[in-house]
């Protein structure tokens, strides 16, 4: 399909991400199949969540910055009534509490309130940085971490069904917010506590994740 040459001059890539991989799982396995080294995507997705990544290619690498700090859409489901250390499914449920008095009303009240600008802070157990290490390794080992507050800007948040302890959601945010504090976020706004169950990035920017690729279908058409 392509030589090593198209790659080099600058590709931006769109590709569906699959469960379980981390985003420099993508990267690697592209780095093999067209065999250049300088690949590098824009903007993490975590390996429980799924949906586009933007990869760029030999010279359109400088172009991440650009497409990183732009707006991104995101769907999934958060699961009420207890709470992660993680925040989503990676960890287990802890703390539980009753949700038996959430109403529909109630949750789009909720969501109302955390839209426009507002103040986040980043899970501990994250890849931000404190003194040059991810701040996930000091978590896991179980010491204390202290992160500041971040200003975010939540566009939209709409409750997309409810079938309780699940409720499915839509997001549309500016670079930088954590998915997975919004939902602790939210359950602790509603008083029963919440985590992220599910998640997968449907738009970054102008880029949709109709326009996206799995990474078997970009294979085979490299390897034509």
């Amino acid at each position: 399909m392509n030589t090593n040459n198209t790659f080099e001059e600058g590709k931006v890539l769109l590709i569906n991400k699959p469960l379980h991989w981390t985003s420099f799982d993508v990267v690697r396995k592209i780095r093999n199949i067209i065999r250049i080294k300088k690949v590098g995507h824009a903007g993490t997705l975590d390996p429980l969540a799924m949906g586009l990544l933007i990869i760029c290619t030999g010279k359109f690498t400088k172009k991440i910055n650009e497409y990183q700090a732009q707006e991104k859409e995101y769907i999934g489901a958060f699961t009420l009534g207890a709470v992660t250390p993680t925040y989503d499914i990676e960890s287990e449920p802890e703390d539980f509490k009753s949700y038996d008095f959430i109403t529909k009303e109630l949750l789009e009240e909720t969501a109302a309130k955390f839209l426009g600008e507002i103040n986040q802070v980043p899970p501990i157990h994250s890849a931000v940085k404190q003194k040059g290490k991810p701040v996930y390794l000091a978590a896991r080992k179980g010491h204390d971490v202290k992160l500041e507050p971040r200003k975010i800007f939540i566009k939209e948040f709409k409750i997309l069904k409810i079938e309780l302890p699940v409720v499915s959601f839509k997001v549309v945010c500016t670079t930088g917010t954590y998915i997975r504090s919004l939902a602790n976020d939210f359950g602790e706004a509603l008083g029963c506590g919440g985590f992220l169950s599910e998640l997968c990035r449907t738009r970054i920017g102008e880029f949709k994740l109709e326009e996206a690729i799995i990474m078997d279908e970009f294979e085979k058409l490299i390897r034509q």
